[in-house]
């Protein structure tokens, strides 16, 4: 069956299999396959964008793709579970999208020209040996199926932009200290976690332009911390947690939305494609010698660890605070004290080693977004609370 359409309904140029959810709008009949066709004049697809999304379905991801859809590009949700998702993006108010599990992720990924990977494990949780594993191994098991359908993709379906999240656990712990891109990996649990997922995503092709984006601590009134305070201080028993001391490096649900969407059409918002990735294509491997192979490899092993990835983004605002003024400033907006702090061992005693994540905090600043000029329309933390609580 060939389907014609207009340029604003769908214009993947690909085949489309079964297993994708299809718009009620378009019958598949007795075939398996179909394939679409579309017109559009040549500056118009040049200002289109097919975009899978991993994660969709989750906090960031599901205002991506309500800006996406908003912006009339075509966008396919890959996801583990399409009733989740059907009931997210529901047809009548979503029409167009594409929902995919795991078998149909091949055909959107060849039929998109850029992929956004959000996927992985909420981390604000008790911690076992077994969730430890999973809050890994859910980042990368995923990152590395979107690569590796990236690189196997054919000649000419291959999408060329991959924009891939991360996060500030990648710089570890301090309330001294000052971080941007350029800053070295901690050396704690959730630094570990960054290092093998950014690492896991820089094995795309050479020829796809990469943007890994750190994201920080996600302001938004549906979900992320913030859900989790606001009913405490509605409760009037609202407060830091722990000393209130640790950095809170924060940005609004709409400054990383609008960042993830910048750098998936601007090309200034480009990976280095050096470290482990460039093991597979730089010209060390026809060298004769084995030691100066290994001593080749062990420097670009430290390459990753010490040195600035140039295609790496911090995603924080310009202007982190103490928590303890996050809370102070959220109350205010509230109109609720903010006066009853939470000790460190009640936490540590509900989340055990996970109470790290909210118990320490790092203070990153995004030098790479200010340099390329992205416009953060909320830089300060009031005006963020403001526009999320009005």
């Amino acid at each position: 069956m060939v389907v014609f359409c207009s340029p604003t309904s769908l214009s993947w140029t690909h085949f489309i299999s079964s297993s994708l959810h299809i718009p009620q709008s378009f019958s598949v009949g007795e075939t398996n396959r179909f394939r679409v066709f579309c017109g559009a004049a040549p500056s118009q697809r040049d200002n289109h964008m097919a975009v899978s999304v991993t994660g969709a379905t989750g906090f960031i991801g599901k205002r991506l793709v309500q800006r996406l859809h908003a912006d009339n590009h075509n966008v396919c949700v890959l996801t583990r579970s399409k009733s989740k998702a059907e009931l997210i993006f529901p047809v009548k108010n979503f029409p167009g999208i594409i929902i995919a599990e795991e078998a149909g992720w091949k055909d959107c990924i060849e039929g998109s020209n850029a992929v956004v990977n959000l996927a992985g494990m909420p981390i604000s949780t008790r911690w076992s040996p077994e969730i430890k594993k999973e809050i890994k191994q859910s980042r990368i098991r995923v990152t590395s199926k979107v690569v590796d359908l990236i690189n196997n993709s054919p000649q000419g379906v291959q999408p060329t932009v991959l924009v891939s999240a991360t996060a500030v656990g990648y710089y570890g712990t301090s309330e001294t200290r000052v971080f941007d891109e350029s800053s070295p990996s901690g050396n704690d649990y959730l630094a570990e976690v960054c290092r093998e997922w950014e690492a896991t995503a820089l094995k795309v092709n050479k020829d796809v332009r990469l943007a890994l984006i750190r994201i920080g601590v996600v302001l938004g009134k549906d979900g992320g911390a913030l859900a989790k305070m606001i009913p405490l201080f509605m409760m009037f028993a609202g407060g830091p947690l722990g000393s209130g001391q640790q950095w809170f490096s924060w940005i609004h649900l709409e400054d990383i939305v609008n960042l993830i969407y910048e750098a998936l059409s601007n090309p200034s918002y480009r990976g280095v494609y050096s470290s482990i990735h460039q093991l597979d294509h730089c010209s060390c491997f026809p060298y004769k010698s084995v030691f100066i192979m290994l001593i080749d490899f062990f420097h670009m092993f430290i390459l990753l660890l010490f040195t600035k990835i140039s295609g790496v983004i911090n995603g924080t605002a310009p202007n982190p605070v103490r928590l303890s003024e996050m809370c102070d400033q959220l109350g205010n907006v509230m109109g609720r004290p903010s006066w009853l702090p939470v000790p460190d061992f009640a936490l540590k005693a509900v989340l055990g080693e996970g109470a790290s994540v909210v118990l320490e905090g790092q203070k990153v600043l995004p030098a790479k977004a200010k340099e390329l000029g992205f416009p953060f329309k909320y830089p300060y933390v009031k005006d963020a609370l403001k526009s999320i609580l009005s």
